[in-house]
């Protein structure tokens, strides 16, 4: 019998945003206007600086949030109209794990067992034994890392078709950002879900990521897959468009050039890494929009 993948399963993209706007009661703006889709079977990195919108944009999708203006959906569901339609896609994983101190890990997978029926606790089991993380000890006595691992295991052990993670691997060391790395590509390869990485880290989502969002203070700046990022740019001394053409986008810190989306087949300058593509639309909007402070508890 054919099992159906996600996108079968559910009509259109993963995850949409569409014109949507988030102002806070002070008038505070935290999204103005992003429009995106994120398809099904991919890992998508939502990139910007502290205070950018990336965690508001998910609580949207959570449903935790609700839009000023215009709209998101989940599996071509609205979350704020039917929250447990569209959370029954998701597995949420914020930056702090939200665990009990007393509770082992064992427990936190029995008790999301508990809570969700499909869970595969013996899925789930079996990824913290194969990372060695010690499944008696309380949540209190576990590193940074296991615990990571520990709200990562229990996310991929729902089966949800969409994974969205806010941030989860902000207070890892470097050996435990790799290992959870590697276990959510793994685990998305395995079951063909769509995941959404937030993080400001270039390194991270080079590692884990094929799609890039890069999001400013509150809009979207760019949206590619992380190939076409890095082949449709370059960095050229000149900071003016070049006989080679293309469009200037920012002139890169320290004064090493600037970021140019280039014209197909140019050859001006040098191939663009992504942190270079990354800091250029970051810079772009630093330089061409008026800065509207965003609270960093409400919008980062």
């Amino acid at each position: 019998m054919h099992e159906s993948s996600p996108a079968e399963a559910h009509r259109g993209p993963a995850l949409v945003a569409d014109g949507l706007t988030k102002r806070y009661d002070r008038g505070t703006l935290a999204l103005s206007d992003v429009t995106m889709e994120i398809g099904w079977g991919r890992i998508t990195a939502l990139v910007g600086p502290n205070a950018a919108g990336k965690s508001t944009l998910i609580k949207t999708w959570v449903g935790f949030e609700r839009p000023t203006q215009g709209r998101v959906l989940v599996g071509g569901i609205d979350p704020w109209r039917n929250r447990a339609e569209a959370v029954a896609l998701i597995a949420y994983l914020p930056q702090v794990p939200a665990l009990y101190p007393e509770l082992s890990a064992a427990d936190h997978v029995d008790l999301a067992h508990h809570y969700r029926s499909s869970l595969d606790r013996a899925g789930a089991l079996a990824r913290l034994t194969n990372l060695a993380v010690p499944l008696d000890r309380p949540a209190k006595a576990l590193s940074g890392g296991q615990m990571a691992q520990l709200g990562l295991a229990i996310a991929l052990a729902t089966h949800a078709p969409i994974l969205l993670l806010d941030e989860p691997m902000a207070s890892l060391d470097p050996l435990a950002r790799r290992e959870f790395i590697d276990a959510l590509r793994e685990g998305v390869r395995e079951a063909s879900v769509s995941a959404v990485l937030s993080s400001h880290v270039v390194s991270d989502i080079e590692q884990a990521a094929d799609w890039l969002v890069v999001l400013g203070v509150g809009r979207k700046l760019l949206d590619m897959s992380i190939n076409e990022a890095t082949s449709q740019h370059r960095v050229t001394e000149s900071h003016e468009p070049t006989g080679g053409g293309g469009e200037v986008i920012a002139r890169l810190p320290g004064q090493v050039g600037s970021l140019v989306r280039a014209e197909p087949g140019s050859s001006s300058g040098r191939h663009a890494s992504l942190e270079d593509v990354v800091i250029g639309y970051l810079s772009m909007d630093r330089v061409s929009r008026p800065r509207e402070r965003i609270p960093m508890s409400v919008a980062e």
